[in-house]
């Protein structure tokens, strides 16, 4: 099973490799761009694999570049507890 067919496990992921980022000394902004960037790309590239991600796909195709920078910072937010305990 892939981490996208479960939007838990897809939260695990994303917390997992947030929390491996800031280990490695990444900043927030630097964390925000990529999420950013990952956001983009997973609505333009990537089927929603449940309803949480389709929504997340249709709030990103309706954002203006702001909003969208927004959502990728509450994803941060929503996974920053997420993943494997520290």
């Amino acid at each position: 099973m892939s981490v996208l067919d479960n939007f838990d496990s897809w939260k695990d992921f994303l917390g997992d490799r947030l929390h491996q980022a800031e280990g490695q000394g990444m900043n927030q902004n630097a964390v925000s761009e990529i999420a950013y960037e990952i956001g983009g790309y997973l609505a333009k590239q990537v089927d929603a694999k449940n309803d949480q991600e389709a929504i997340l796909r249709d709030l990103w195709n309706v954002a203006d570049k702001e909003e969208q920078h927004a959502i990728a910072n509450m994803m941060v937010k929503l996974v920053q507890d997420q993943g494997t305990p520290r």
